[in-house]
């Protein structure tokens, strides 16, 4: 079993900053890519940003720079740093990943964190 926790949501004013973190623990061998999902009140969860075991990162074209994936795999852990937040931006983040365990590869879900943005 593997438990994806994510933190660091909260209220914020428009153009403010914050950073949202998931840990992952459990019985598994290694991590491969993780994501960042969002989902606001109304539509679809979409992919934010994602990066790979090795550092590559993807980020979607809506955030035109604004936020920054990482990630440390001593710690299996995946950072999302959000500036220059706008109300749009408002929704509950999700974090997923790839693990394989000795049940071969699986993908796993957060509970998410909520993000909003209003002054």
């Amino acid at each position: 079993q593997v438990l994806l926790v994510e933190s660091g949501g909260g209220l914020v004013q428009p153009g403010g900053s914050l950073r949202l973190s998931c840990a992952a623990s459990g019985t598994f061998f290694r991590i491969d890519t993780m994501y960042w999902y969002r989902q606001a009140p109304g539509k679809q969860r979409e992919l934010a940003a994602s990066i790979t075991r090795s550092g590559t990162t993807n980020y979607a074209d809506f955030l035109k720079g604004r936020f920054t994936i990482s990630r440390d795999n001593a710690k299996n852990t995946v950072h999302l740093q959000m500036n220059s937040l706008k109300g749009d931006d408002t929704a509950v983040y999700y974090c997923h990943a790839d693990v394989i365990s000795n049940l071969g590869t699986r993908n796993y879900w957060g509970q998410g964190t909520q993000v909003t943005v209003s002054s």
